[in-house]
């Protein structure tokens, strides 16, 4: 199957295109050559292929939006190789946001706001964010002022372990309410 899902019924096999232009897919008449074991500056083509020939390794254009394009002596296949190895490291430093959402409606009472509080607690400590919410069905909407209370009085609670990022703010027939984790010092 083909990148797209679909079979490819005898046809010719789909090839991905390189990223860079190598060697003799470089065809402008001059460039501009860095990198190592070499004498920087501007060189003909063909001259620049022959010393990457000589040091069996790729000419490789970098920066093709240059004038002239940058190109670079390197084993492209290594130097894929490093790219996708600091994708990937990249990706895994880059933190993913979790925002739990916890509904109340204006007239929770004490029991069912301290079981939502125990599990707002669990989820900051866990890092994820809490959006607390009051949802006002029908008529409740006459309750703005209770809603309010109900999400300051969960903000209160939460002082030690969570930070408000958003204060309680109405939006349709929502009062929401961010609360992110405290960042605890070691």
């Amino acid at each position: 199957m083909n990148p797209r899902g679909r079979r490819n019924k005898g046809r010719r096999p789909i090839k991905k295109e390189d990223p860079h232009r190598i060697n003799q897919n470089i065809r402008i008449p001059q460039i501009r050559l860095v990198g190592d074991n070499v004498e920087q500056g501007v060189y003909e083509t063909r001259e620049a292929l022959k010393i990457a020939q000589d040091q069996e390794l790729d000419l490789v254009e970098i920066s093709p939006k240059a004038d002239p394009p940058v190109c670079r002596i390197i084993d492209y296949k290594k130097f894929l190789y490093q790219q996708k190895k600091k994708q990937k490291e990249i990706k895994n430093k880059t933190v993913k946001v979790v925002v739990k959402e916890i509904r109340f409606g204006p007239n929770t009472d004490d029991h069912d706001f301290n079981f939502k509080l125990n599990h707002a607690k669990k989820f900051l400590e866990e890092g994820a964010k809490v959006k607390a919410y009051v949802f006002f069905k029908g008529r409740t909407i006459v309750f703005k002022d209770r809603g309010e209370i109900l999400l300051l009085k969960f903000a209160q609670e939460l002082e030690e372990i969570g930070k408000v990022e958003m204060l309680p703010k109405m939006e349709g027939k929502k009062m929401n309410m961010m609360i992110a984790p405290k960042v605890l010092k070691k």
